[in-house]
């Protein structure tokens, strides 16, 4: 099977879990014999560029023509299955699903964020969610508040290249959404469930978990929409040390608020940024991992990190995080409505799972993976999952949920790895990928 893997790598200065993802998709695939044709460019040519290139750079995300062309060529001398599109800004454009088609070449597209109707991707705007360009012929709310790149005269664009590229999203033969919330978003724009599969990352397994440590650990982005104020405000409704420690590992904007929090408290430690030996000591040291996004992350992987070292997650209730634990019951799709709308569980069915109260039910009542499989009753508005807990974005619901998890992290454990093993180790995510192409490569 021949694949072309195409992708705009973001800035290596910037971080990108994307990038990392694509690169290690890659890997997995040619190991697995498959012939993979990278068709890649780099948010760090642009400065680079010639005076000729760089003036048609603000067009590139509508229409990129070197790369059309580029594209054109590597299909007709290699004559490919399928062509893999990820991130198509700023130097490919979606334009690149229309060139395969031409070519005869159907398209997969792993839909890593929210762009298809948000300007920004995140569905996330001054410290909230924000839904208000969906629905919307033209974006116009994107371009009054420069959701992209801080810039009107770019997000103009951007919102224009979501309209003009409203039909060719919809001509993608197949979507791979990351988690069921993706899945939900694509199915509110309009995408068939027959388009639709449902494939998260998957990362290198660590091997056999470390034995089971102490307190919490929150791994990630010192950002707001990552949820470490709400953390902070959670963890001070309890005494000094009554949780165990909590583990603070990153860097960002917020990291004065989490020195701060650790000069005021002894069972707050700052970790700061952590390279990978680094990780792996804090998730061994640590029995609960934190994932606190108060937007619609789509799939943190630090949660993938946790199950696979033995760790159940305790997070809220937004975009992939129930998916990831395990608790994903059904729900408003992601951006349609404010934190506390968007995280509650839809109504249950008569007779349906949620109502006979089993994992992720309502009433108040689930399974906390007890050794004694006895379920427990759950402070209002904590759903339990195969491998964590999930709440609203609120501090009072979280502030509930952090004594549960620490009473019920050693329960957890092997469910988490469990969990891991069958859903996002990379033999497993691998061997769906190839169903994918296989299923489109026939038709």
């Amino acid at each position: 099977m021949r694949i072309v893997v195409a992708h705009n790598r973001y800035r290596e200065a910037q971080p990108s879990g994307e990038n990392t993802i694509v690169d290690a998709e890659i890997s997995q695939l040619t190991a697995a014999g498959v012939e993979v044709l990278p068709f890649l460019r780099s948010s760090d040519e642009i400065p680079s560029m010639p005076k000729t290139a760089k003036a048609l750079l603000p067009i590139s995300p509508m229409y990129a023509p070197k790369a059309q062309a580029d594209l054109s060529r590597l299909l007709t001398e290699h004559r490919p299955d399928v062509l893999h599109l990820h991130n198509p800004y700023p130097l490919l454009s979606p334009w690149v699903v229309r060139t395969a088609h031409k070519h005869g070449v159907p398209v997969v597209q792993t839909v890593h964020n929210y762009r298809q109707v948000c300007s920004s991707g995140l569905y996330f705007r001054d410290g909230v969610i924000c839904q208000d360009c969906r629905g919307r012929a033209l974006g116009v709310p994107a371009v009054v508040h420069r959701c992209y790149r801080g810039s009107r005269a770019q997000s103009a664009l951007m919102a224009t290249t979501l309209a003009v590229h409203r039909g060719t999203w919809k001509s993608v033969d197949r979507f791979i959404a990351l988690t069921s919330a993706v899945a939900d978003h694509l199915r509110d724009y309009g995408i068939p469930d027959s388009r639709i599969v449902v494939k998260p990352n998957g990362i290198p397994d660590p091997g056999t978990p470390a034995p089971l440590g102490q307190g919490f650990l929150f791994l990630g982005r010192l950002s707001p929409e990552k949820g470490l104020g709400l953390l902070l405000e959670a963890w001070r409704r309890h005494p000094d040390g009554a949780l165990g420690p909590l583990r603070v590992a990153g860097d960002g904007e917020l990291r004065p608020l989490v020195e701060a929090a650790a000069a005021e408290r002894a069972d707050v430690t700052f970790l700061g940024p952590l390279d990978r030996a680094g990780v792996r000591s804090a998730l061994a040291a640590s029995a609960v991992v934190l994932a606190t996004s108060t937007w619609h992350d789509v799939l943190p992987t630090v949660i993938i990190e946790a199950l696979a070292s033995g760790r159940p997650v305790l997070g809220t209730a937004l975009g992939g995080i129930p998916y990831l634990v395990g608790a994903d019951t059904p729900r408003e799709p992601a951006g349609t409505g404010p934190a506390v709308i968007a995280s509650a569980p839809a109504p249950a069915s008569p007779g349906g799972p949620a109502a006979a109260g089993g994992p992720g039910g309502v009433g108040g009542m689930a399974g906390l993976g007890s050794a004694s499989g006895v379920a427990s009753a759950l402070p209002a508005g904590v759903l339990a999952g195969e491998a964590g807990w999930v709440v609203p974005p609120e501090p009072a619901a979280l502030a509930a949920a952090l004594p549960l998890a620490a009473a019920g992290a050693a329960a957890l454990a092997a469910p988490a790895r469990s969990r891991y093993e069958r859903v996002f180790h990379p033999d497993v995510v691998t061997k769906q990928l190839l169903a994918v192409y296989a299923g489109l490569a026939r038709s």
